[in-house]
């Protein structure tokens, strides 16, 4: 018998201006980087629901906790996803927190910052989880936007500097030296700084003139908020 289809995790924030994106504040406004914030969120759900996971979890940060926030029940119930408090401590202990009650089936924690990966990357990251303990998926600035485990907890989640350009390697380095099988989804690049928002409009824009000849935005909402900001142009 085949292992059962992993459950897919989303880690966010509420979208909330001054504490979302607060690094593209300045190139933009602190409201505006709140809604761009708000259509990662939803592009990820979205994403979701197209994979068919076993389960899509909304593990949440909220003023006032998860359950308790309005933008966060009615996303659950547009993406008939269930809905998680983050809790306290460390990057890595917030993780780990949501992680544990999966690790029979093995679930999959996708961050909120690569708006334009492809759905089927994603969902190739997924199924490796149903032959493999751990998943990485590395972004460009040295970390990972995706991280799977299946089982017990790996010991990848304590002693790692967040927010470092090593966090990647430091992961791997442990679970080599632990002997932990794992496989590695593809690296894409997450907006974090204005600049990146001007490779992803550049990006975007590309994509658009491709699917004149047919295909979908990898990132609606995404795209949406960057027209109405007038990131995008039609350079038609």
């Amino acid at each position: 018998m085949s292992p059962s289809r992993p459950a897919l995790i989303v880690f966010c924030r509420e979208p909330v201006a001054h504490r979302n994106k607060t690094r593209l504040i300045g190139a933009m406004t602190a409201t505006a980087a709140a809604a761009l914030s708000d259509a990662f969120i939803r592009d990820a759900l979205a994403k979701a629901v197209s994979i068919g996971p076993s389960r899509i979890i909304i593990a949440a940060s909220a003023a006032g906790g998860a359950e308790r926030s309005k933008y966060f029940r009615r996303l659950a119930r547009r993406f008939g996803a269930e809905l998680i408090d983050q809790g306290d401590g460390s990057l890595g202990k917030r993780m780990a927190r949501v992680l544990e009650p999966f690790s029979s089936s093995g679930a999959l924690l996708i961050g909120t910052d690569t708006p334009s990966l492809p759905i089927p990357p994603l969902a190739a990251s997924l199924e490796a989880l149903r032959r493999n303990r751990v998943v990485l998926a590395p972004s460009l600035d040295g970390g990972y936007y995706a991280v799977g485990v299946r089982g017990a907890m790996p010991p990848i989640f304590t002693g790692i500097r967040w927010g470092s350009g090593s966090v990647f390697d430091s992961t791997v380095k442990r679970l080599e030296r632990a002997g932990i099988r794992y496989a590695l989804g593809p690296a894409w690049y997450d907006i974090d700084r204005w600049a990146d928002v001007m490779l992803l409009a550049a990006h975007l824009r590309l994509l658009a003139r491709a699917r004149r000849r047919g295909g979908a935005s990898p990132c609606p909402a995404t795209e949406f908020v960057l027209n109405r900001l007038g990131v995008l142009r039609d350079d038609r």
